[in-house]
């Protein structure tokens, strides 16, 4: 601890503490504009200079030394504080009072303030650029702008998208998109970074305009007047009066704009931010204080809110008669689901009848879905889409490791020396967690090594990229893992002290030489010596998956030898090292966690163990089933053969993100009773005999369980829309009318019934995850949660992780004369899955209004193909008609087409192939047939899309730039310039 003397009090600093960052932690006031912690010192405001040892300094970009003597209230310090924001002003119009960023959280009105600024010695002047209002979410006005940077900052080095900067060298400066674009034909993702720190008005969510102010919704001339008013009488009161006025203005918001913590909806990632709202108007998301995320976003979580005032949401119950739908009260429909549930368990027995929870829903809700299968019905058919991805990641870790999650945190991922990504096209599927791989390989050398079908924007940047035939993963992995033991790069003191199974898993890679490996994957022999070579040399490595490994037929051996290649080098039970299967949904992980899942009860307790049943029959007063229940996929096939009568299934699209999509229709069709709980008329919803109308995230409280294993509370931010209720509330309803006794007020009484039952979370409760506290399981009962796993041991009873071996078999669904062509699919970053909720986002159907499939310029020029041409695809199962997009992302023989549609869902092209182990489908063994049509029509993108724009890289700011400006000199006088260190 270094320590240091400010304004006459010695404080003690953490080592390489910035100073900004000490003063800020001991409550000592300094001015700063352009610093904000979660980018660092970008060093364009001089607004925090302060006095040490008599000599000027930024106390953004100054670390702290032992003996400093800091003097914050110098007057040579403050004389050159009030000179710098002078500057700043000159750029900035002040009109608070009418600004629908007047909320208190504005850095320029608030540093105002506390310099106590009444005149500027600088008048302001205006730029000669036109606001840009382009991008349907948010607007930039450069008469606003005070050249701060945080949102070139917050572009180029924390979303790492490299969109924003600035000329300094023009006479003029303002904030480029891909220099000089306007932001709606840049290559701006429109993930809300630049938005979120800028430290004014000039960057603002449209959706706030013209709402958060009382004066802000005035037409613009007359604003106009008002601000004229407001500049003419400056003069004379100075600002101080006027900022207390726009304070009463800002108090009287605060009575009606509400600031709830939530957490996203989409994917696994598990953001959480505020929802600032106005009656049920969303005025904006504002990240923050997350653990996962911080101030990042993407474009669904940021702005992908159009579904929850939608007016195709559900608000009444419906019940089918004679082939059509009728509006019916609660009470009949409830009554309606109860008889008929009963009657089928008398009839038939309670496993005749099926339940399926959402990954959407909250723990709480797959809780009480699994406790009504099990202790109400008495069946152990309950599941959850986790069965389409998540599960054979599950398996490979249960078998090597002992946890079904991942092993560490994001913040490992940060820390790697190496990161291998298989499988995923994470800049599009996990975006926030692409942003931390991006930035410490752009900014702290981090290697990359990415193998995936499609050179994605994770492949381009890789130092290395594999492109091997598809299904292969397994092999060259294999194969790794034998080099790496063959050529003694193995690290061998970890395998003596921690892994068992060794001898056994090394005759089992006899087959995977590199020669063999490199003849069935395609990738070279020296690439695949060169992958060996950088994990050897790599202290700490992550590898990160997803579907691309996931649904394949052989999706939980490869996850295993994944695994098994971490094990073989150590890369476990240290930071910066472990397995990262990517969990695609908000709550996918604990749907399965909370016991969604036809073998187990939740955490993880198997439904054939007598003492774990005991436990459960005891706390719940009910003998529960012994025997392993029908997952999704048997579901499926015992409704075609008339063993499954019921469904009653919450929030899943389940008849068209299920693979062969045209099958699982025709089993809905002949269930004899089936429920389906949504906040939209899904294409599911079609085959229902009742439909119940839910609540999205925003309507309701509980917790979801992230990708990191992260267990984070959402509050309530809107009242449900009239007729709509929480899905926990409907599913307890149901449960009463069957005979149960249940009596929850609120989901945190049933996470502590969870909390009670379950060794994995017996720690956990609602006021431990108050606010933006976290939890990332196994919690234990004092509240000790574990964010990185296996410090101490590993959770098999002997403590020692298992080598598993896997063979090789070879994927399914081959391409042939007829099916030539190899499809994959996958996700698209605007939309999420079939399009649901993201096709209710005006901004986001703008960009992306519809599905296309990717085919290869050379695939292109040799069927005569170009983006906009009509085509259809053929496969063994059913048929879509879609536009071509040509893009050097797919090569050859390959298409890829995303999930984004309702009217030509992939998944009626997909077989219904699974995994063995998971029956996980094996969604990316496609085969097709190309039919190109006569018809051409406009590109299935338009030009506004974000992948036509020209993103533009620097290294931040680049402040520097601007010292060098002949107009620029640091004020005060003895200024010593501190390098910004990365």
């Amino acid at each position: 601890m270094a320590k240091v003397s400010i304004d006459g009090i010695v404080r003690e600093a953490e080592p390489n503490e910035l100073l900004i960052d000490l003063l800020n932690r001991a409550d000592v006031t300094v001015p700063h504009v352009c610093y904000h912690p979660q980018l660092g010192p970008v060093q364009t405001c001089d607004t925090c200079m302060v006095e040490a040892d008599g000599r000027l300094i930024r106390a953004c970009a100054t670390e702290v030394a032992d003996g400093m003597n800091i003097s914050t209230k110098s007057k040579k310090a403050a004389a050159a504080q009030v000179e710098a924001f002078d500057r700043i002003l000159s750029n900035h119009l002040l009109y608070c009072t009418v600004c629908d960023n007047n909320n208190g959280n504005c850095t320029v009105h608030n540093t105002t303030k506390l310099l106590a600024i009444e005149h500027q010695r600088i008048p302001f002047r205006s730029k000669p650029y036109e606001v840009d209002n382009t991008n349907p979410f948010y607007r930039y006005d450069p008469d606003q702008c005070i050249l701060c940077g945080r949102c070139v900052e917050a572009c180029q080095n924390v979303e790492v998208n490299e969109t924003l900067s600035i000329n300094w060298e023009d006479p003029n400066p303002r904030v480029l998109w891909d220099g000089g674009s306007t932001i709606g034909e840049s290559s701006c993702v429109s993930c809300g970074h630049c938005v979120t720190v800028c430290p004014c008005n000039a960057l603002m969510e449209k959706t706030m305009l013209g709402h958060a102010g009382f004066f802000t919704s005035l037409r613009k001339s007359t604003l106009s007047g008002m601000i004229e008013v407001v500049k003419g009488v400056e003069p004379e009161t100075g600002y101080g009066t006027i900022l207390q006025v726009s304070e009463a203005e800002e108090a009287m918001r605060e009575h009606r704009i509400r600031k709830t913590k939530t957490v996203c909806t989409y994917c696994g990632v598990g953001c959480s931010f505020d929802v600032w709202t106005k009656d049920r108007h969303i005025l904006k998301v504002a990240p923050e204080h997350g653990p996962a995320n911080g101030i990042s976003t993407c474009v669904k979580g940021k702005f992908g809110w159009g579904h929850i005032n939608n007016e195709d949401r559900l608000t009444t119950p419906l019940i089918r008669e004679e082939g059509k739908f009728r509006q019916a009260s609660w009470d009949e429909a409830l009554a309606l689901v109860a008889r008929k549930l009963s009657d089928l368990k008398a009839k038939s027995g309670p496993d005749s009848i099926a339940f399926i929870s959402s990954s959407k829903c909250t723990n709480e809700e797959s809780y009480l879905m699994q406790k009504l299968a099990r202790a109400v019905i008495g069946t152990n058919n309950i599941d959850n889409c986790s069965r389409y991805c998540q599960s054979p990641a599950t398996v490979g870790l249960f078998r090597t490791v002992g946890y079904g999650g991942d092993s560490g945190s994001i913040s490992d991922m940060e820390k790697a020396d190496l990161v291998l990504i298989v499988g995923s096209n994470t800049a599009e599927s996990h975006p926030v967690i692409a942003t931390r791989v991006k930035s410490s390989h752009k900014l702290d050398g981090q290697k990359l090594i990415v193998s995936d079908l499609r050179e994605h924007e994770m492949a381009r940047r890789a130092d290395l990229f594999l492109h091997p035939k598809p299904g292969t993963d397994l092999v060259w992995l294999s194969a790794i893992s034998r080099y790496l033991i063959d050529n003694d790069l193995a690290d061998t003191k970890f395998l003596d002290r921690w892994v068992n199974g060794l001898a056994d898993y090394r005759k089992s890679l006899e087959p995977f030489t590199m020669e063999a490996a490199s003849r069935i994957s395609g990738v070279p022999e020296e690439t695949l010596k060169t992958v060996a070579q950088m994990i050897s040399e790599a202290e700490r490595m992550c590898i990160l998956w997803a579907m691309g490994v996931t649904q394949h037929s052989q999706g939980s051996d490869t996850s295993t030898a994944i695994s098994n290649l971490l094990l073989i080098t150590g890369n476990y039970m240290r930071p910066g090292t472990g397995a990262y299967p990517l969990r695609g949904h908000n709550n996918v992980q604990g749907a399965s966690d909370h016991g969604a899942m036809p073998n187990m009860l939740p955490g993880y307790q198997s439904v054939d163990d007598p003492e774990v049943r005991q436990r459960y029959e005891t706390g719940w007063k009910v003998k529960l089933p012994a025997a392993k229940g029908l997952d999704n996929h048997q579901m499926v096939e015992a409704i075609h053969e008339g063993k499954l009568k019921a469904m009653y299934l919450i929030g899943e699209e389940m008849s068209i993100v299920d693979s062969n999509a045209n099958y699982v229709g025709d089993a809905f069709a002949k269930l004899e009773f089936f429920v389906v709980q949504d906040i939209f008329f899904s294409n599911t919803c079609r085959y229902a005999d009742v439909v119940l109308p839910g609540a999205p995230s925003l309507e309701k409280e509980g917790t979801f369980t992230s990708t990191e294993r992260r267990i984070q509370r959402l509050y309530q931010v809107l009242e449900p829309l009239e007729g709509c209720r929480p899905d926990w509330k409907i599913t307890q309803q149901i449960a009463n009318r069957l005979g149960a006794e249940w009596h929850y007020q609120h989901p945190s009484e049933i996470m502590d019934e969870v909390a009670s039952l379950t060794p994995m979370f017996a720690g956990v409760n609602y006021e431990r995850l108050a606010g933006y506290r976290s939890l990332q399981w196994p919690v234990a009962a004092d509240g000790t949660d574990e964010p990185l796993l296996y410090t101490k041991r590993f959770a098999f009873p002997d403590g020692k992780a298992r080598l598993f071996p896997v063979s090789w078999i070879g994927p399914t669904d081959l391409p042939n004369a007829e099916f030539d062509l190899h499809l994959n699919n996958g996700r698209l970053l605007e939309h999420f899955h079939e399009g649901n909720l993201t096709y209710r986002t005006e901004g986001i159907r703008e960009k992306t209004p519809d599905t296309f499939v990717e085919v290869s310029p050379e695939l292109a020029e040799e069927r005569g193909i170009q983006s906009g041409t009509w085509v259809q695809l053929i496969s063994r199962y059913g048929q879509v008609r879609v536009r071509a997009l040509v893009t050097d992302r797919v090569r050859g023989q390959e298409l890829y087409m995303p999930m984004n549609s309702i009217e030509s869902p992939v998944n009626r092209l997909t077989s219904s192939h699974t995994d063995p182990v998971t029956n996980t489908p094996a969604y990316k063994e496609t085969s097709v047939h190309l039919n190109v049509l006569a018809e051409v029509g406009e590109s299935p993108l338009p030009r506004i899309n974000f992948r036509f724009g020209h993103p533009t890289p620097q290294n931040g700011v680049e402040v520097e730039r601007k010292w060098k400006r002949p107009d620029y000199a640091p004020p005060g006088n003895g200024l010593v310039q501190l390098q910004t260190k990365k």
